[in-house]
This record gives C-alpha cells, structure tokens and sequence, in this order.
C-alpha cells in the first residue's frame, strides 16, 4: 500500500502564458495550504491569496486556492491545490518550498491515480481509461478513455456477477445444506442465469477490435508494385514530403508511417517497399518486401496501389489480406484513365481523386470503429481476463455435479474482478501506474 505521507506534484502546466496546477495530496495537505497560503482556506471553495514561504516573506505568487478534503476528493484523501501562473520559476520556487516540509515529498509516476484506485476511487480499468485519456489525440480516443474511466467495465461486470454471484449462492446452498428443505434441483434452476452471462461474454469477445483500433489507430497499409506511385501518394495524404520519390524502382526500403485524424479516428498510413516476383530482387530489397507482406497481413485495411496506365503489370491480387480488407486504387490517372473493374482512380502528381479515397478510407474506418454495444477493450489485459472468464463459465455449464459447477462459477468471477482490480492485482499495479505521466 502506499505509504501515509503527503505527495506534490505539478498536475498539469501551460508555460508562461497559462496556467499551472499543484496538487498535494495525503495528511499533510492542509499544512501546505496554510504555509503558502497563510489562513485557512474553506472546504470546496476557490479563494485567491498571495503565496509565500512566511508570513513575512516576500510573495512567490498569486493564485487560487482550494481545499477538498477527503474522502470527497480526487485520490479519496485531503487534497491541496493551488492554480498558480504557469512559469517555470513560479512552478519550480513553490514545488520547492513544498517539499521541503516534512512529511512533503514529490510524487512518483502515476502516484495520484494509484491512489484514488487504493482508496475506492476508480477502478483498475477507470484508472486505464485515464491514462488512455491523458494520451488521447483524437475525439474518439477521447470518448473512448472518458466512457471507460466513467466505469463503463464495472457497470458491464458488476451486472454480471450479481448474476453470478446469486447463482453461486445458490449452489452453495444446496452442497452445504442438503438436508434443508431447498428448491429442488438448483443446479438447472441456476443454468439460465449462467447461460445468459457465458452468451454476454461470448458476444463481447466476439466484437471487432475497436478498442486497439480506437487507442493506436486504424492501420492503412499501402502496397503495390514498384513505382506505382505509393510514397508521393503517401506524401499527398500527409500533405508533406514524409516519403522519398525517385523514378528509381526500389527507393522505398524500410516502413514509413504517417497518423491522420480522420473522422475524429486515428489513421495510421504505412508506406511500403514496392513487391515483384523475380529474381533480380537483393537482399535489402527482399527485406522490404517481406516488410510490406507482414504491414498488409497486420493492417486492418491494404490500399493496393496500381498504375492506371499498365494495372495488370502490378503483382497479384494476392497481397497478403483477404478481398474484405482490400481497396484497391489506380495511380496516375493524369496520365490515363483509371482501369472499369479499379473503383477508384487518383493522381498523386495533382490531387485529383484524393477526398474521394480519403472519404473511402473514413467509411471503412468509421464502420469499423463505430460505437458498438460492448465497452471497447483496450488492452490485451482486458481480453485475457475475459477468456479466462468465459473459459470458466464454459465448463460450469459442461460439469455434472454442483461442486464443480460451483469452482468455475468462481473462478469466473475472480477473473471479472481482476478486469477491474477487485482481487488479485498487486502484480499489475507498478506496470500500469508506471506509464502515467508524473504526478497524475
């Protein structure tokens, strides 16, 4: 657990022009308040007051402060804050003169949130969310981090195992009192209820990878033959020079990414070396194109490029993803028309045909990572809690006799809580606190 002692941390900054925020946190933040701030201060209400290290002493700054004490609070204890001018001497003189009181020390990364997670106020899955939140770069991130941190895992899970929790208790009843006048046969009379949440759990691992998508981005993996014009269209969509453009076959070598918001979605487009099938290819050139092969096998959409002047001299259909996972587009109709069976035809060179490829990309992107009914899962985490969850449900149903059904049902539900951080997660909290930013 962590220790009973005070932490501060600047919680966010806004360089000169803005403004930053000192949180403290623990027994000793009305100390702080009263050594800056040199009164007390009331409960949950913003006052401005002129900060100094004494009485007497010169001010450092002014800015608002406030009192929040706990369990009411952000990390469920006595919280100090103090909205001050956002400069780096200000912020580095009060951060100073704080902990240097006793009991006062900086906060470690993620100390805040952990926090808050020991004392009951977020869950484990909450506390991702927040992180996920801190990073978020696009609106759909940003949705996505606040309807987890909001606690949309717990609500899903404390539904579920309600229902499983009765159940168990039902079939506890009946191994531990068989001689009591009981229902009879309250194993079948339990079945329904664990049906249903088997079938809940089976429908949310079933859903689209929306919430890897949503956090990383929706991958776009460009291939095509050689010179089929892939990294000046790369160029295009990013609007910059990111990619090198030579009439030289084979320039591109190695794997060049560009993210785009598109939709409020992050999109992630990975220029490609070029694929042929012969034997003139070197080493470093069959390196690229087994590079490209694994970019179309793992992106969750490949833009196969073609010249509109000679489509049939690009490589094969095949380009390592199923037809489902393919839009194809010809190049350089500047200089030809785009192919009848090619839907959609651009030129790299002028733009032309560009807001209509990027409009195909967003509806693909937009069905995949729509809003679903399930909470997205985020994490690899997420996943194996739930299969293991469902694994157990799985032979609950398939077990004969109470006793077993009855294990199951509860290794069901230790594998729920431990989604959210119930039981069982002393071992994960140092590697996802870690990724937190100072402080927060």
């Amino acid at each position: 657990m962590t220790p009973p002692d005070t932490i501060v941390a600047l919680s966010s900054g806004a360089g000169k022009a803005g403004i930053a925020v000192i949180r403290a946190s623990g027994p000793g933040a009305a100390v702080c308040i009263r050594h800056l701030a040199g009164a007390d201060v009331p409960a949950r209400r913003a006052v401005l007051r002129t900060l100094r290290n004494s009485p007497a002493g010169p001010a450092v700054d002014s800015g608002l402060v406030l009192w929040l004490p706990g369990p009411g609070s952000v990390t469920g204890e006595d919280v100090a804050e103090f909205q001050v001018h956002g400069s780096p001497a200000v912020v580095g003189r009060l951060l100073s003169v704080l902990c240097a009181l006793d009991g006062v020390r900086p906060a470690e990364p993620g100390e805040f949130t952990r926090r808050a997670f020991e004392n009951g106020r977020m869950d484990l899955s909450g506390a991702e969310g927040l992180a996920d939140l801190i990073d978020a770069e696009t609106e759909a991130q940003r949705i996505q981090a606040q309807r987890q941190m909001e606690g949309a895992f717990a609500e899903r899970c404390a539904g579920w195992g309600a229902q499983l929790r009765r159940s168990l208790a039902w079939l506890e009843a009946a191994i531990d009192f068989p001689d009591e006048a009981l229902p009879d046969d309250l194993a079948a009379q339990v079945r329904p209820a664990v049906e249903a949440v088997a079938a809940g759990l089976a429908g949310w691992l079933a859903a689209p990878d929306r919430g890897r998508m949503v956090r990383e981005g929706y991958r776009v993996a460009i291939v095509g033959a050689p010179n089929v014009g892939k990294s000046s269209l790369l160029n295009r969509i990013a609007q910059r020079d990111v990619a090198i453009v030579a009439e030289t076959a084979g320039t591109t070598r190695d794997v060049i990414e560009v993210r785009a918001d598109l939709a409020g979605y992050a999109v992630v487009f990975a220029d490609t070396a070029g694929l042929r099938y012969d034997e003139t290819a070197g080493d470093i050139e069959r390196e690229g194109m087994a590079r490209a092969r694994f970019q179309a096998e793992s992106a969750d959409l490949v833009l196969h490029v073609v010249d509109a002047a000679a489509p049939a001299a690009g490589p094969p259909a095949d380009v390592g993803a199923g037809p489902d996972r393919v839009l194809t587009v010809a190049n350089k109709t500047d200089l030809a028309p785009a192919p009848p069976d090619v839907p959609l035809g651009v030129s790299a060179r002028t733009g032309a045909g560009i807001d209509g490829l990027l409009a195909a990309i967003e509806a693909r992107t937009t069905a995949a990572m729509g809003a679903g009914e399930h909470p997205a899962l985020t994490r690899l985490r997420h996943r194996q809690c739930l299969e293991d969850a469902a694994a157990a449900l799985e032979r609950a149903l398939a077990a004969t006799e109470a006793e077993l059904t009855a294990e199951d049902l509860r290794l069901a539900l230790r594998a729920m809580d431990r989604l959210i951080g119930r039981t069982d997660v002393e071992d994960l909290l140092d590697l996802i606190f870690r990724d937190f930013c100072i402080g927060k």
